[in-house]
């Protein structure tokens, strides 16, 4: 008779480390010592020493004359573990599948090594293409406990099927237990545009460049903002100012278009801090418009040169109209123009005296003169005030975010 530790088969699983989609998991060795009769011994021996030369397929061989040989629950136990294996760096996932499925069933294994062996079985499944096991072992162990690294392979097998509405469920699942992963979001989001969910499919763009910001996702999300019922084309230069503050302007004409509606603001100062980043950037400046854009460049100097003039008169009148709309406006050119101090003030007193046409509007505004400044906080209190269904909240929320976490 021979005596026979399985930790003596030198099991290596390293050919379960398949991919990273894929779960790597060893074969922990059994110590108990077993005894084993030659014919069954010998050729799981054999095997051993096949698959230490690299010949898992002679390995497979050689445990077919043990089979031949096996009588008892423990042999058949012990070359199965010799065959899941061999199979396994074989590449002959069917054959592994069968072995594991077999260990599992056998009763034979450790709490710890049937979670090892379970996981290892997706791997197998997911390799030998049969997503459906795949998916039917990994909610299972779903429901013995979380674990995010196997809840991501069901939702990839879901989304290879082309099973969106079990995908969106487990999305849906996987939101409610914590925040999603990159991936997971970007998979909600395409399955939002193909049922033409326009309102989910931004929140979720939403979600990205809150947790993950990145160019592509807060281009999408501010193009698709003014898309939204009621969203106002007052807006426009707001939605500007966060293209700039994220480094998403690249071509001249959005340059020269948030050049041109900041003077319409009354903002001169802050239109030239557009055209300079423009000619900076090599946007401005250069080619068949460039002399159109020194234009636009001379006359937001001329713009703020006639504001610095007249300054205290503009004041005086819109003081004397209670017009704080148009004192907002102004305080807000002259934070722009490095007069923080007294422009927020400005905003501040005139937006507390009430009286204005568009308050959030004016909220924003204000939320974003303190971001100019430099002052993060006062801007994000502020900008948490704002409300309104004309896009103003919408963009209050984003410079929240872009403050929070600007793209990287």
């Amino acid at each position: 008779m021979i005596k026979f530790r399985l930790a003596h088969l030198g099991l290596a699983m390293a050919a379960l480390g398949f991919t990273a989609a894929v779960p790597v998991v060893g074969l922990a060795p059994v110590h108990a010592a077993v005894t084993l009769r030659p014919e069954v011994g010998k050729p799981l021996q054999q095997a051993q020493s096949l698959m230490k030369q690299g010949n898992a397929k002679g390995a497979l061989a050689a445990l077919r004359d043990a089979d031949k040989a096996a009588k008892t629950d423990d042999e058949r136990f012990l070359i199965e573990r010799v065959r899941a294996s061999a199979a396994s760096s074989a590449g002959d996932w069917n054959t592994a599948a069968a072995s594991f499925e077999k260990l599992l069933d056998s009763g034979k294994l450790s709490a710890g090594e049937r979670s090892q062996f379970s996981e290892g079985l997706v791997g197998i499944y997911m390799r030998a293409g049969d997503l459906n096991k795949a998916n039917a072992t990994i909610i299972n162990l779903l429901k013995k406990g979380n674990d995010p690294k196997l809840r991501a392979y069901l939702l990839q097998n879901y989304y290879k099927q082309g099973n969106v509405a079990a995908l969106e469920q487990e999305l849906r699942n996987a939101e409610k237990s914590g925040r999603l992963s990159e991936d997971e979001l970007g998979m909600l989001a395409n399955i939002q545009l193909k049922k033409n969910d326009k309102v989910g499919y931004v929140n979720t763009i939403e979600k990205l460049a809150a947790s993950y910001p990145k160019a592509q996702y807060w281009n999408d999300l501010l193009n698709r903002v003014q898309g939204k019922p009621g969203f106002s084309g007052r807006l426009s230069v707001d939605l500007y100012r966060l293209k700039l503050a994220n480094n998403l302007m690249k071509k001249p004409s959005e340059y020269m278009e948030m050049a041109q509606l900041v003077l319409q603001d009354k903002a001169p100062a802050e239109a030239l801090k557009v055209i300079d980043k423009g000619y900076k950037a090599g946007a401005l400046g250069t080619g068949a418009d460039a002399e159109r854009h020194k234009r636009l460049k001379d006359l937001a100097e001329k713009n703020l040169a006639d504001q610095n003039k007249n300054v205290a008169a503009l004041e005086a009148e819109y003081t004397a109209a209670k017009d704080n709309d148009a004192l907002v406006g102004l305080g807000y050119a002259l934070v722009q123009s490095g007069q923080a101090d007294k422009g927020l003030k400005m905003m501040e007193a005139a937006i507390k005296a009430g009286g204005l046409r568009r308050a959030d509007e004016a909220k924003l505004r204000l939320g974003e003169a303190y971001a100019a400044a430099g002052k993060k906080q006062q801007a994000i209190s502020t900008l948490k005030t704002v409300g309104g269904k004309d896009g103003s909240a919408d963009l209050a929320r984003y410079w929240i975010m872009a403050i929070n976490r600007p793209v990287a």
